[in-house]
């Protein structure tokens, strides 16, 4: 693996508006990008990589890498969508997985350091050294939102209580929609939004097919060697709030506390036997426009045992389903109007070298190659839950996607050494 230094480039979103302007204007793929808390850096990005349907079980195959918080070289950029349909049996908008190989990438570290990295030992292309040195002015990307359904989710979190009261489930997560017409560019929306919003585990990806841009802040799994983690986020207070009402909050912290015991449940069905642990509960941490708390599980997957089977035994998300499991996906299909699609699946990186990451593609909009965009919104209804505050929830969380992009300064270049 080559591995070069490039010094200071400027932010995640500066990087990627250049690379991205630059690839359009020669006729090559877009870049995908992971910017927040990713790999233990700041940003990942491939310059250009052609992202294609693939079937559902095949993505993110990649063999298991070890080296954690370092340099990840390349590897494997996808997303899989949730998998159920909504009630009108509608089928998906996008591709329900989509992905493709990177042999290289562009690494923001801790400490805002970039690193050029490619598995094969390829020195940096020619392209990627000119873009990175050209001055690329902001372009606005605005999307037109219409209004969620209100009643239709406000039915929904009513017939959660009618089910949790007769015993069928103790909790799930009922979501909404928001659908749109996007002026301009998905990347210029996601560099816009990012740049406003800083989402932990956000991710771009981009194809033939369309968009998907993800301002998640959860994360699903981390994998590393046989380290496996996931941090589940259930409790939710808007941003003005005081944060220590969440861990006052008998539902918050029971609703947490019920997905922590279905991620350790997950987890168990393929783990080593007493390897689950629960190193942090009910963190209270920041996200844009709220606070959230935020447990997280640990275990030991053995390295022989496949991404793929890995995901069999936790997919989808257990912050985005319900308990029992399977009962609360039943019952979704029949309370939600429409498919979910990408919205509460996962988007990530699985690298030979630096491991697998996921995200749960919550705060994430789909985009068709004709414009129009979908973003999706919920949130977990337990016994103790009031559709009235369940809906004021779900605006809280959309606020900053909703939130009109407006053109910004012009992005800042630095020289590349020579």
């Amino acid at each position: 693996m080559r591995i070069d230094r490039l010094g200071e480039l400027g932010s995640a979103p500066t990087v990627l508006a250049a690379l991205a302007a630059a690839a359009s204007r020669r006729g090559l793929a877009p870049p995908a990008a992971l910017t927040g808390e990713w790999f233990g850096s700041r940003a990942v990005i491939a310059p250009s990589v052609t992202l294609s349907e693939v079937a559902p079980g095949e993505v993110f195959a990649v063999p298991v890498g070890a080296h954690a918080d370092g340099a990840v070289g390349g590897g494997w950029f996808g997303y899989l969508s949730y998998p159920d349909p909504g009630a009108d049996g509608r089928g998906p908008r996008l591709p329900e997985a989509a992905g493709g190989w990177s042999d290289c990438v562009l690494r923001c570290a801790a400490d805002g350091t970039w690193w050029h990295e490619s598995l094969s030992g390829a020195t940096l292309s020619g392209w990627v050294t000119e873009a990175l040195r050209e001055p690329v002015s902001a372009r606005g990307a605005t999307i037109a939102w219409g209004d969620a359904d209100r009643s239709a989710h406000q039915r929904g979190v009513r017939d959660c209580l009618e089910a949790i009261a007769a015993g069928e489930v103790y909790q799930a997560c009922v979501c909404t929609q928001f659908t749109g017409t996007l002026d301009g560019a998905p990347v210029d929306f996601f560099v816009d939004a990012v740049t406003r919003t800083a989402p932990a585990r956000a991710a771009f990806l981009a194809g033939d097919w369309g968009a998907v841009a993800s301002l998640s802040p959860e994360l699903f799994l981390r994998r590393h060697g046989e380290a496996v983690t996931s941090s589940p986020i259930k409790g939710t207070l808007p941003r003005h709030a005081d944060p220590a009402a969440l861990r006052a909050s008998v539902k918050d912290v029971a609703e947490n506390i019920m997905i922590v015991d279905l991620v350790r449940n997950d987890l168990g069905r393929i783990a080593q036997t007493g390897s689950v642990t629960v190193p942090e509960l009910l963190a209270v941490r920041p996200a844009p426009g709220v606070w959230h708390l935020v447990s997280t599980v640990a275990a030991r997957v053995p390295t022989d045992v496949p991404t793929g089977a890995l995901l069999e035994a936790t997919f989808p998300p257990a912050s985005v389903t319900g308990t029992p499991k399977q009962r609360a996906r039943d019952l979704l299909r029949q309370w939600e109007p429409r498919r979910r699609g990408v919205y509460c699946g996962t988007v990530g990186l699985a690298s030979p070298v630096a491991g697998c990451e996921l995200n749960v593609a919550i705060r994430t909009v789909e985009f068709t190659p004709s414009g129009s965009a979908v973003l999706g919104v919920g949130g977990g209804i337990t016994a103790d839950s009031d559709p009235v505050r369940e809906w004021e929830e779900c605006l809280h969380k959309a606020a900053p996607i909703l939130a009109s992009s407006v053109p910004g300064p012009q992005h800042r270049v630095v020289e590349l050494p020579a």
